[in-house]
């Protein structure tokens, strides 16, 4: 349902893009900005930009943008209407749409219609756990076992299924859910008869303690369940299937209610089980996750990243524990995290760990027994080589091998001192050792490459075709071209008596920008930040910008377009900044109907770079782009340019006409010729006035 505008508006001003944002990445303050690195891309250095006075954001590095709207929309990858429905509940704004029927929710996109469907189970679970008296008698009572207290059960939203077949889908169509959007959320299973039966429709969770699976921002997206009987037919963990919210790979289960805990802590502990993850927050440990039972991988490793660079993994002592954490030893290095391992006394995990010893003795251990991976990997390599030098070579090798994955040099050569005391070798022989795996590395990296870049048919690579430059006239008949010529009297009209053909238009894309769409971004960037400055009494930038390029149209369709709006604009009396341009209406539309308008907006108003108090420190002073003089230079050199670069742009298409004269008259050959040297005195005088001595 459509929610007022009222409202929105009310969402919007409620809504602190800090706030927002810090829910899922740690964001840093540099000068009067905040940076992070780009949850939307892998990246080791922060490119990642937030402005709290304008209330965006903007990713140098991917080129993603937009308020804390689009953020929520990006991030948790929904809908205009459910970002503003997940802000209204962070700040407490009550919506007043009407109720929605099950019609309504299956009209939605199929990903938020899985959501709702997912919450009505995890809430339907809780409901059987507590006032059930198979869910009391079974589901509370193992809970309890384990020591789960009420608000930890409730932190974690447990709950039970009844061990019947059909419980949830009974329950689910009584409420108007369709087996077919249960069965897409992993919910229910559906066989097909076989000899012409009926179909066989069952719930795929039955008779299990249920622990549901958060993402970031705390939407219930999957369940893990655990079978409490003995029964050799069966699973004891099942969990969902892969869906369109669950994507096993990319989850850690306790992001949600860990998250806060790893700021604040400055390090992620990482073990393998759910109820690990659960005593230990239970016990005051809350910075900790799980891979929920899957080999740790990349993108787990990423989404640990937007919260801190220290990791530490808990993984049982006995030998699957240390062969889980020396799988997921060199992932977390390549990530540029930093990494530590502790391995439980032998036939402990974290979870029988801590209640054996409790909170305090528990964190005594971490910081008693925790090792980096050198000494880590060292030990066990130690351990099996005894008085082998062959086999200590192969751990040195194998030690060597994980610093490379390091991406920061500096820590590699930091890593290789410490390398060299542990194995009593010299530190020279292990930078060797890793220079030389960087090579093998490398070259391999190369051998890819080429075998990726080698032509499919042919065999021949295509040839580059030089343009043809035409001849430049000498110094002298420039120089004699340039007195008395002001900005003013550049234009683009053809001397009396010739029509000229209009200039061609470069397709242009994203991938690819030329120099004038450059220019054209420059011209749009100094109207959108400074077009209301006077650069001298009566006169704006806005006018001065509008009045030289009033024949002038851009050729890159969004920069033309906002600069049609600032002439419309202009000629209503009105001069636009750039919060007309970044105030989003809707998730397609902004007020001047084209949402990359936004985009282009947030990435003209963010400078990448600011000034170092350092420099001020020491007295240190750049001259700031405000100032007038400055201003004014930058505005009169970029009109320049661009009516240089639409000069040689029409000057390219008429040298391609002469090439083609053979088939044209005498006269259209000399229009041709006077048409190419009218633009060509234009290009030189410009060049003349920039200062640029040789015109291309």
């Amino acid at each position: 349902m459509r929610i007022p505008e009222e409202t929105v508006e009310r969402i919007r001003q409620s809504s602190d893009i800090l706030e927002v944002i810090n829910d899922f990445v740690s964001l840093k303050k540099r000068g009067s900005n905040y940076i992070a690195c780009c949850p939307f891309h892998n990246e080791k250095t922060p490119s990642f930009n937030v402005n709290p006075v304008r209330q965006i954001y903007k990713c140098f590095g991917c080129g993603k943008a937009g308020d804390a709207v689009r953020f929520v929309m990006d991030i948790e990858n929904i809908g205009y209407g459910e970002a503003l429905r997940y802000l209204a509940k962070k700040y407490g704004i009550e919506i007043e749409e009407q109720e929605q029927t099950p019609e309504d929710l299956l009209r939605q996109n199929e990903r938020e219609s899985l959501l709702i469907v997912l919450n009505f189970a995890k809430t339907f679970f809780q409901e059987t756990l507590l006032t059930s008296d198979e869910g009391k008698s079974i589901g509370l009572s193992y809970f309890r076992e384990r020591g789960f207290t009420n608000p930890t059960i409730e932190a974690f939203e447990l709950g039970y299924t009844l061990d019947q077949w059909d419980a949830l889908l009974q329950e689910g169509q009584r409420r108007g859910y369709s087996r077919d959007l249960l069965e897409k959320a992993g919910l229910i299973l559906i066989k097909e008869a076989e000899s012409g039966g009926n179909r066989k429709i069952f719930d795929r969770f039955r008779g299990r303690v249920m622990f549901p699976i958060h993402n970031v921002s705390g939407r219930v997206i999957a369940f893990g369940a655990r079978i409490l009987k003995t029964d050799k037919n069966q699973p004891k963990y099942l969990n969902s299937p892969e869906t369109t919210v669950y994507h096993k790979s990319q989850v850690l289960y306790g992001i949600f209610q860990a998250k806060q805990a790893i700021r604040q802590e400055d390090v992620c502990f990482l073990t393998e089980g759910y109820t690990d993850v659960i005593s230990l927050h239970q016990a005051g440990i809350k910075n900790v996750v799980a891979s929920s039972g899957t080999s740790l991988t990349t993108e787990q490793i990423r989404l640990i990243a937007r919260f801190t660079t220290n990791v530490t993994i808990l993984y049982d002592g006995d030998a699957a524990g240390i062969k889980a954490a020396l799988r997921g030893l060199d992932m977390v290095l390549e990530e540029g995290l930093n990494l530590r391992l502790l391995l439980l006394p032998n036939g402990e995990d974290p979870d029988s760990y801590v209640h054996k010893v409790g909170a305090e003795a528990f964190k005594s251990y971490i910081k008693e027994h925790a090792q980096d991976f050198i000494d880590f990997k060292a030990g066990q390599w130690l351990t099996e080589a005894g008085d082998n030098p062959l086999k200590r070579a192969e751990g040195i090798s194998d030690v060597c091998a994980s610093i490379t994955k390091i991406p920061d040099p500096l820590k590699r050569q930091t890593l290789s001192q410490r390398v060299a005391q542990v194995f009593h070798v010299s530190e020279q022989s292990v930078i060797s050792e890793i220079n030389r795996l960087l090579r093998k590395q490398q070259d391999q990296h190369k051998k890819d490459s080429e075998r990726k870049q080698r032509p499919t048919e042919s065999g021949k690579q295509p040839q580059n075709v030089s343009p043809t430059v035409p001849n430049e006239p000498s110094l002298d008949d420039i120089n004699a071209l340039l007195d008395g010529l002001s900005v003013s009297s550049v234009d683009f009209s053809a001397p009396s008596g010739i029509t000229p053909s209009q200039p061609d238009t470069p397709q242009h894309t994203k991938a690819v920008k030329t120099p004038l769409t450059y220019q054209e971004e420059e011209c749009i960037r100094l109207l959108m930040n400074y077009g209301a400055r006077e650069l001298e009494p009566g006169i704006t930038l806005c006018q001065y910008v509008l009045s030289e390029l009033h024949e002038i149209d851009f050729q890159t369709p969004p920069f033309d377009l906002m600069l049609t709006i600032f002439r419309e604009a202009y000629s209503r009396g009105d001069i636009l900044t750039a919060g007309d341009f970044l105030n989003q209406q809707s998730d397609t539309t902004t007020r001047f109907g084209d949402i990359d308008i936004q985009q282009q907006a947030i990435h003209l108003t963010t400078p990448r770079y600011e000034i170092s108090g350092g420099w001020l420190k020491h007295e240190i002073f750049v001259p700031s782009e405000e100032e007038i003089g400055i201003l004014a230079d930058a505005a009169y050199r970029n009109i320049l340019r661009i009516k240089k670069m639409l000069a040689e742009q029409r000057m390219a298409t008429l040298q391609q006409l002469l090439r083609e004269s053979a088939n044209k008259t005498p006269e259209e050959a000399d229009q041709l010729l006077t048409e190419f040297m009218h633009f060509k005195r234009i290009d030189i005088e410009i060049s003349g006035l920039l200062g640029t001595v040789i015109s291309g």
